[in-house]
């Protein structure tokens, strides 16, 4: 038995996720033992953006409305452009990214996704890495930023890109795996 094999994982997406950065995770996850449930704004499907086009659906396990940030014990944002631009105007969204901070629990953003952890209001004066396009974004809101595939701050993490995903869920497994619950409630 695996140290999460208990563990309960949300990913929160919506239509236009990065497509591996959901994907891959998600499979990697379970495989590890964990059970993962991909929450949305709305039931059915939602649509990954594949390079220049809709790519492979998803089924939503839940919506907002029918999850609390005490059923799981991680957290997980996919990236891509579309999903967190959307996602960090709805407030549900919002709101859910922020309490689950709160809980000092493991919470992990990728790509385009810190854009959902700077709405929320908590990336000020932690260690944290994004996609290269929003640097700029993630230093106006306080974010120490740096290179690296992989950068965890107590039980925030963050990385850059579909090529670190490996790096990424390694580091989701071990932070939830020791039950790392370091960072102080705000």
């Amino acid at each position: 038995m695996t140290a999460i094999d208990k563990a309960r994982i949300a990913i929160l997406a919506t239509d236009g996720f990065e497509k591996s950065e959901l994907f891959e995770p998600k499979r990697q996850l379970e495989a590890a033992g964990a059970t993962v449930t991909v929450v949305s704004l709305e039931k059915g499907e939602i649509k990954s953006w594949d390079k220049t086009d809709w790519g492979e659906a998803v089924t939503v396990d839940k919506t907002l409305d029918e999850v609390a940030v005490t059923d799981f014990d991680g957290l997980v944002l996919p990236g891509g452009q579309i999903n967190p631009d959307l996602l960090r105007v709805e407030e549900k969204a919002v709101r859910f990214v922020h309490d689950f901070y709160n809980t000092g629990k493991t919470l992990a953003a990728i790509c385009h996704a810190p854009w959902l952890l700077i709405e929320a209001g908590v990336i000020k004066g932690r260690n944290v890495t994004s996609y290269s396009s929003i640097k700029t974004d993630v230093i106006n809101a306080g974010g120490k930023w740096e290179d690296s595939e992989v950068v965890c701050d107590e039980a925030l993490i963050t990385s850059r890109k579909p090529g670190d995903i490996d790096a990424f869920v390694a580091k989701i497994i071990e932070e939830v795996s020791e039950g790392r619950h370091q960072r102080a409630a705000a």
